[in-house]
């Protein structure tokens, strides 16, 4: 490696002429600026700039913890000749900081502005932002938010990045290995690392002014602001989407407990439809407070069951429909324990999902090597608002989450029969299942547990005839004659618009319908239900899930 040295008093400026061409794209690091609230991985960087010689600049709380390691620091202050000013808001925003760093070094004028100025250029900056969306979820004051709102950082942020030709721009503690692997090879950047890192700093300013944005809309009370940004981390890179020929990424915005914040701790690589499927399951769950188990195969539960225990609910989930599980998901509302932990494994299961699991449960899920096991840390709220979001050609969907809780107390009754309490519960239950199922859907339930579950239908008729139908064969696979069905309750995720459908439910032995209401037709279908002597509540809340 040749140099040649470019002086102009009092700064020095090296450009390289380095040998074989493969390798002049090589920015070289001499003086770096550290502006950091996440410290973690900070010490051993700097540890290693140091050692190759590079100068440090830095503002407060990131230059105490290096003096503390024992790290020679030059506060940004002392640099400039300016202080810090109005509490800390205006520290690197000066032009010795910003012309340090978008200063080009293959521009003449630029080089001699920069000397004549004493300006000295930067080469690496390493900012990440004030934590605005942890202060923020945490439920801070309005005023901790606002100062929690970085300014210097962004900018600093995007100067480097727009001057990657010449600056490494750092933006997160897990890129300082990638860059020591190349300074202390080559005592400086690659142009394809530095344009990788500019993308990323771009893609963290943006995510960042979203979240701030987002907040002031929330603010306003604007539920669909004029401008929607969605940001997310890639979790993973997928081996394929839905199908082998397409491709897939995993991206989280840690805001909800769930897939996203869960930790797999065991089994084969997660793919596009295992998370699709093991969101739906884990979203389903999460509306019940007894112990729950919900097994979903292709986006839709075949089967969920609340019981005493978790064992007492695996047993009833599964009996709703013995084959379908086979390659499911499963997902529960409890730490998961041995005794469930050993009944789920008993049969082949794609993804298990639980808030965590005892020691006993991991050593003998352990045994199925290749079974994926998520442990999320906590249970979403069902009751909580955020958005949801679907792609269309040219644009995206957005709309509030499906919230809404259907409680005894906001029921009416429309029949001469009222529901018994027995039936009350299952009705309540059923609905709730009846939520997560893709319509038109049909959920039969009895003794907390379904008995049949009709999904995704172009007729609600057809919907209620599958699910009584399967009630049949899962009724067959364990020895008992007729059907799951009969003396059981039945959901319907939106109003009958004829009788026929409610008929049909009546004559796979449901007692009692919770739905929705609202047809032209409801006294039609009211009538039906008082001719057989069947208790109907209405809900005035529709539950599609297309």
């Amino acid at each position: 490696m040749s140099r040649k040295k470019w002086s102009h008093e009092p700064w020095t400026f090296w450009v390289y002429r380095v040998y074989p061409a493969a390798m002049t794209d090589i920015a070289p690091i001499r003086r770096a600026l550290i502006s950091v609230s996440d410290k973690d991985g900070l010490v051993p960087f700097v540890q290693a700039l140091v050692a190759g010689g590079v100068e440090i600049l830095s503002t407060g709380g990131s230059a105490k913890a290096l003096r503390a390691a024992g790290l020679p620091v030059k506060e940004v202050s002392e640099h400039t000749g300016f202080p810090e000013i109005l509490d800390g808001r205006v520290k690197t925003l000066v032009p010795q900081i910003h012309g340090g760093i978008l200063g080009r070094r293959d521009v003449p004028a630029h080089v001699a502005q920069m000397a004549e100025h004493n300006i000295a250029p930067i080469d690496l900056v390493a900012v990440n932002l004030y934590p605005f969306e942890a202060t923020v979820a945490k439920g801070a004051p309005d005023e901790d938010c606002i100062e929690n709102i970085d300014i210097g950082g962004p900018a600093l942020i995007r100067a480097a990045a727009k001057n990657h030709d010449h600056v490494t721009i750092l933006t997160e503690p897990g890129q300082y290995a990638t860059v020591l692997q190349e300074f202390s090879r080559l005592g400086g950047t690659t142009a394809g690392l530095r344009r990788r890192l500019a993308g990323e700093a771009y893609a963290r300013t943006a995510a960042y002014d979203a979240a701030i944005a987002a907040w002031f809309a929330e603010k306003r009370g604007e539920t669909f602001p004029h401008r929607l940004t969605i940001a997310g981390t890639l979790r993973q890179t997928l081996r394929y989407g839905e199908n082998p020929h397409q491709a897939a990424g995993f991206y989280g915005s840690g805001l909800r407990f769930g897939v996203a914040s869960a930790a797999q701790i065991q089994g084969k690589e997660l793919s596009y439809n295992n998370l699709n499927d093991t969101d739906a399951a884990f979203e389903c769950v999460a509306e019940f407070d007894a112990p729950t188990v919900v097994i979903v195969k292709h986006a839709n539960p075949c089967g969920v069951a609340t019981a005493r225990s978790l064992t007492d609910a695996w047993d009833g989930a599964l009996r709703c429909d013995p084959v379908s599980p086979y390659g499911g998901i499963v997902a529960v509302n409890r730490v998961l324990d041995a005794a469930a932990a050993e009944k789920i494994s008993a049969i082949f299961t794609e993804v298990i999902i639980a808030p965590d699991a005892d020691e006993a449960a991991r050593q003998i899920l352990g045994r199925k090597k290749n079974l994926r096991v998520l442990l999320t840390g906590g249970m979403p709220d069902p009751a909580a608002p955020g958005m949801t979001f679907r792609s269309v050609a040219g644009g995206f969907l957005a709309q509030t989450r499906d919230a809404g809780r259907v409680l005894a107390s906001g029921l009416k009754v429309v029949t001469k029969r009222a529901p018994t309490d027995a039936e009350l519960a299952d009705l309540i239950f059923a609905f709730r299942v009846c939520k997560h199922v893709k319509s038109n859907a049909i959920v039969y339930a009895k003794a907390g547990a379904t008995v049949g579950i009709g999904a995704g239908q172009m007729s609600r008729v057809d919907s209620a005839r599958i699910a009584a139908w399967k009630s049949e064969e899962a009724a067959r696979a364990i020895g008992l004659p007729g059907r799951l069905t009969e003396g059981s309750v039945v959901a319907s995720d939106a109003f009958f618009p004829f009788a026929d459908g409610l008929e049909t439910a009546i004559a796979a032995g449901a007692t009692a319908v919770i739905q929705p209401g609202g047809s032209i037709r409801d006294a039609e279908v009211i009538a039906a239900a008082d001719a057989a002597g069947v208790a109907m509540v209405l809900t005035g809340m529709r539950h599609f899930r297309h």
